[in-house]
Formats: C-alpha cells, structure tokens, sequence
C-alpha cells in the first residue's frame, strides 16, 4: 500500500529540513506492508524551501518528490496538483498535511488505521473532543471554533473541525470528486473538498489530535482568506437545501 502525504510550502525551509524525516520515520511504525513518501508543492518560496526538499531526494531517493510552481498560487491549487499527482502515480491513500509542524507526524500511522477501518477520510480534528489547540490566542482559538460551527449549521455537514489541515483521504475519494471543479483557493478548501465528499455519500471520521502552533516562520492567514472561506460555506450550503428538497420532494 502506497501513502503520498502532501505538503504544501512557502518560507518553509527551517521548518521542512526536520519534518521530512520525521514524516517518513512514521512508515517504520506500519510495517513493510505500507510504503510512506513525500510530496512538496513548493510555491517559488524565496528562502530556499525547494533546494532543502531537493538535498533530501539524493538521501531518500524515490520517497521524496517535489513539484515547483513559478509564484505563490495558493493552498487549494497545491493540493488540487498533489491529488492529481497521486492519481497518475498510483497511491493509495493521501494525507495533507502543514508544513510547520502544526500538525504532529506522530499521528500520522493512528490517522491511516482509521482509513482502513473502511473510512473514505478521516480527519485530525482539534474540535471533536472539546477544543485542543496550543499556543493560540483566544481570539484566534474563536475565531476558528465559530467558524466551524458556521460551516456545519450551513452546509449540514456532521464535522466537528471542517477547517482542519490534517487528513488522510482514499484514492476513491480523488475519483469521485471533480478536482478541476474545486473553486476555493485558501483554507476555505478543506471546507469544500469534505463537504463535497460528505453529499457524495463518503463515509468521513475525526481523529482527535492536539494542535500545536507553528514553530518557526510565519502564518499565511490573512483576512482575505477568511473572507473566502465565508462566502464559500455560503455556496456549500445549497449541497444542504437540495438535499431537504429532494427529501420533501420524495415525501420523507
């Protein structure tokens, strides 16, 4: 079995030159069984995130893989390019994941075991067992709580954690879906990518995990992101009224 963990970058270099290792370490953990590579969606970062995921490939060679993109184009396009990337090649589950060590590569084997308790994704969730989250300040720690709760009374999404980064996602998932539909270019994409799973009748799980701040570089949220987010869960929830008509249409 074949596992691809995205991650995309840019201004990560302190923070990539430890996380690779630390990520394909976890495949020791799952047995010969189960093969974990690397895949880098660099976006032309200025300090040198590309050249330190290049070093890495004379090391792991065929486990480290890198796409360059010519700008900063956004992290819903550079996970769009490493789904895609997954198809071509073969693999069997992905996982996105940050750069910035958010996201701990220990929970990496516990999140895939999930999946292949028959689970199309499943997700790392701050929020599904009380709010786990580090470092953050309150009015950043509501700001993301409220804004998953908005997104699930909107779109009628069960989840917790809408927003999450972290998730481990079948290949079934990528074919069912339409990649070059995908419209949301900012977090507001992890939003859009589970509620379309979700109404495509995916079969979708939460993994509690903790959420550490970053530990070095600097955060690419902005207020135009969450803006995006906004307005996106406002066209997600027509997933939501079309299923309530289709159910009083068909008298349940």
């Amino acid at each position: 079995m074949r596992v691809l963990v995205i991650i995309p970058t840019y201004n990560e270099a302190e923070n990539i030159k430890s996380l690779i290792p630390e990520v394909l370490a976890q495949g020791e953990k799952l047995g010969s069984s189960v093969r974990i590579e690397v895949l880098v969606v660099d976006d032309n970062s200025p300090d040198g995130t590309a050249q330190i995921v290049k070093e890495f490939q004379k090391v792991y060679e065929d486990k480290v893989h890198l796409i360059e993109r010519p700008g900063k184009l956004g992290l819903g396009t550079a996970y769009v390019e490493g789904f895609k990337y997954a198809l071509k090649n073969g693999y069997d589950y992905v996982f996105e994941m940050d750069a910035d060590f958010s996201h701990d590569p220990k929970e990496i084997p516990k999140i895939l075991n999930g999946a292949l308790d028959s689970y199309d994704i499943v997700i790392g969730s701050r929020y599904s067992h009380g709010v786990s989250v580090l470092n953050w300040p309150m009015s950043r720690v509501l700001l993301s709580y409220f804004a998953n709760l908005y997104a699930r009374k909107m779109t009628g999404v069960p989840i917790m954690d809408l927003t999450s980064g972290f998730k481990c996602i079948s290949r079934r998932v990528l074919e069912k879906i339409d990649l070059d539909g995908i419209r949301s270019n900012g977090y507001a994409f992890q939003i859009e990518l589970t509620v379309k799973a979700y109404y495509k009748g995916l079969k979708i799980k939460e993994h509690p995990i903790i959420f550490v701040e970053r530990r070095s570089g600097v955060s690419k949220m902005s207020k135009k992101i969450v803006f995006e987010a906004a307005l996106m869960v406002l066209r997600l929830s027509a997933y939501r009224f079309l299923k309530l008509f289709k159910r009083r249409k068909n008298g349940s």
